[in-house]
């Protein structure tokens, strides 16, 4: 259960278990003394959840990229030509931006930094059928991302085809989840403009839960993933989201 959710309670687990809060207790001390998962106050979390810990852009960036190119593979392909696209913070939209540079007509509305130094018309480069970007304003984060007051008004003011949105962690039960409460909030600010919504996170993700929410798994059009995820992750997910994606990893 703490790998499916991320996280467990105790007196949840009392209830679907159909035991004593002592015996659960005394389970969650072996398993957290075998490192299977940690304690916290009224219940556990997996031992890979860090609910307020968020690495700066570089150090994320060297992770898991293989995995992120096959997740940034397959969510390219969702992007049409003439359309007006929102790519949100962090390393695997950026690695979906890297691969739109080339599409037609495209307009790109980005809270983060560097994939508007990605896309940034420059020179000889620049050309009519360029990309046209839009960068909002607001405070950075460590993950380079632009949130606050500023991001959000003028995110509201517009209206995207499709999202392309990063994720912390993702659980069937807390949905998709960052560690910045502003960062959050300027997310869901993105979901709100945008007529569909794909979230793309490899399978590392999978029973990581961060500190807020931002969206729950019904409300996703697109789960970007790669063929490492659980199987256990992905029957969940093909329940829940409008449609389950797994980019193929390379050997």
């Amino acid at each position: 259960m703490v790998r499916r959710d991320g996280a467990v309670r105790v007196a949840d687990l009392v209830e679907q278990l159909g035991v004593s809060d002592m015996t659960i207790r005394r389970d969650l001390d072996v398993l957290a003394r075998t490192g299977s998962l940690s304690k916290v106050h009224g219940g556990a979390i997996s031992a890979s959840v860090t609910t307020g810990d968020e690495p700066p852009f570089e150090t994320k960036a060297g992770l898991e990229s293989r995995a992120k190119s096959a997740v940034a593979e397959a969510a390219s392909a969702l992007v049409k030509p003439g359309s007006v696209v929102a790519i949100s913070g962090g390393t695997t939209s950026y690695a979906v931006a890297a691969r739109l540079r080339d599409v037609a007509g495209l307009t790109v509305v980005t809270n983060s930094l560097p994939v508007a130094q990605l896309l940034r018309p420059t020179g000889a480069e620049t050309g009519p059928e360029g990309p046209t970007l839009l960068l909002t304003g607001g405070t950075p984060t460590k993950s380079a991302s632009l949130v606050g007051p500023l991001a959000d008004q003028a995110i509201r003011s517009l209206q995207v085809d499709l999202l392309i949105i990063g994720a912390h962690g993702v659980s069937e039960r807390a949905g998709a989840t960052t560690p910045n409460l502003a960062e959050a909030q300027t997310n869901r600010a993105l979901i709100d403009c945008a007529t569909q919504v794909a979230v793309v996170a490899d399978h590392t993700k999978w029973g990581v839960v961060g500190l807020s929410r931002f969206i729950a798994l019904s409300e996703i059009d697109y789960f970007v993933s790669d063929d490492g995820l659980d199987p256990e992750a992905c029957s969940v997910l093909r329940e829940s989201v409008g449609q389950l994606l797994l980019g193929t990893t390379q050997p």
